[in-house]
């Protein structure tokens, strides 16, 4: 990015975090749903599923941070339509501002709420018996995978705010999104579920990313399936990128 691009990318980006500080309920929205996923399949669910962990928490937590994501990128789309919908975008193509720093101030916004809402959870998780064998380098391992997977989720969320005909539109992309952990390893081992289930389980980007998150958790040899889910993410970051930032400047032409 230029001088001018960071500077205009700030001040956007400034906007929209006082939005939120103004409205906190969004973060607190967006921590409770996997937050009740949590405590459901901890104290109910968690005494009959055999992950040969110590701890069920320990092994569900990687998937329900991804949910934390999944979940959180859905108000990023709601934002950009409405803005788009309000008018202020076009206001501030009418200034001497970066076309681009619209759409990346949306997107740094929600990398910060995310990493909030995941704080959040994680928070819980540790008043639940969460215990973890990892290091700094690990803890940092795991956050870069949690960065790269919310970029690429929010731009995804771009992608979702532009095309949306309505305000339900623009934030029901993320159900599916929601959704993909549960059929991952996130909740029980891959090796449990039927033939064609499986398959699917072993073969969607989730897998890989929360297996290797819960491995550097563990503080235990991640292997390959890192450089798998760091391909995944980085691919979808990419495309959808790319694919968001080409439908932003066909619409404000």
């Amino acid at each position: 990015m230029s001088t001018s691009v960071v500077a205009d990318t700030s001040a956007l980006t400034g906007r929209s975090l006082k939005h939120i500080l103004r409205s906190p309920d969004t973060i607190i929205t967006t921590a409770v749903m996997p937050i009740a996923i949590m405590l459901l399949f901890v104290y109910v669910f968690g005494g009959a599923i055999q992950t040969g962990t110590a701890s069920y928490v320990d092994y569900l937590l990687p998937g329900i941070l991804l949910i934390t994501i999944a979940s959180g990128v859905a108000y990023t789309s709601h934002r950009l339509f409405l803005d788009l919908q309000g008018g202020i975008v076009e206001r501030f193509q009418s200034m001497p501002i970066a076309r681009s720093s619209v759409l990346w101030s949306h997107v740094l916004t929600s990398l910060v709420a995310n990493l909030v809402s995941l704080a959040i959870v994680v928070g819980v998780a540790l008043l639940m018996g969460f215990r973890s064998g990892a290091d700094v380098l690990a803890w940092l391992g795991v956050t870069g995978i949690l960065v790269l997977f919310t970029l690429a989720l929010t731009w995804l969320a771009v992608i979702a705010g532009l095309a949306a005909k309505s305000v339900d539109g623009a934030s029901a992309f993320a159900y599916p999104l929601i959704f993909l952990p549960f059929l991952s390893s996130a909740f029980v081992p891959t090796d449990t579920m039927p033939g064609p289930v499986r398959w699917f389980a072993e073969n969607q980007p989730v897998t890989p990313i929360v297996n290797s998150i819960r491995a550097l958790l563990a503080g235990t040899p991640v292997g390959g399936e890192l450089w798998i889910a760091l391909g995944w993410c980085t691919g979808i970051l990419i495309v959808a990128a790319v694919i968001a930032t080409r439908r932003y400047n066909r619409r404000l032409r």
